[in-house]
């Protein structure tokens, strides 16, 4: 347990800032369920209209810092060669 005043001031923001990540996190997490449900249903159209969802929710994680930007521009590139596989 946190004693100090600062030590008391970490913790409540590490507390807001985890539930913060969680959100940019779980995103990401929807967007790319969707992306996979799509591609199950081979609806190629629908697919390329959520991409941008997709790119928007990364490139919104790597800006605050939850993930990186490499590992946001490497899922973009997957997600990409997915769906223009799946838009064939």
């Amino acid at each position: 347990m946190a004693i100090t005043k600062s030590a008391k001031k970490a913790q409540r923001q590490s507390v807001k800032r985890k539930l913060g990540n969680l959100q940019y996190k779980k995103a990401i997490k929807e967007a790319l369920k969707q992306v996979r449900v799509l591609a199950a249903a081979k609806k190629g159209e629908e697919l390329k209209k959520i991409l941008p969802q997709v790119y928007k929710a990364l490139d919104k994680a790597a800006k605050v810092g939850v993930i990186k930007k490499n590992n946001a521009s490497r899922r973009k590139s997957r997600i990409s060669i997915f769906a223009a596989k799946v838009g064939k």
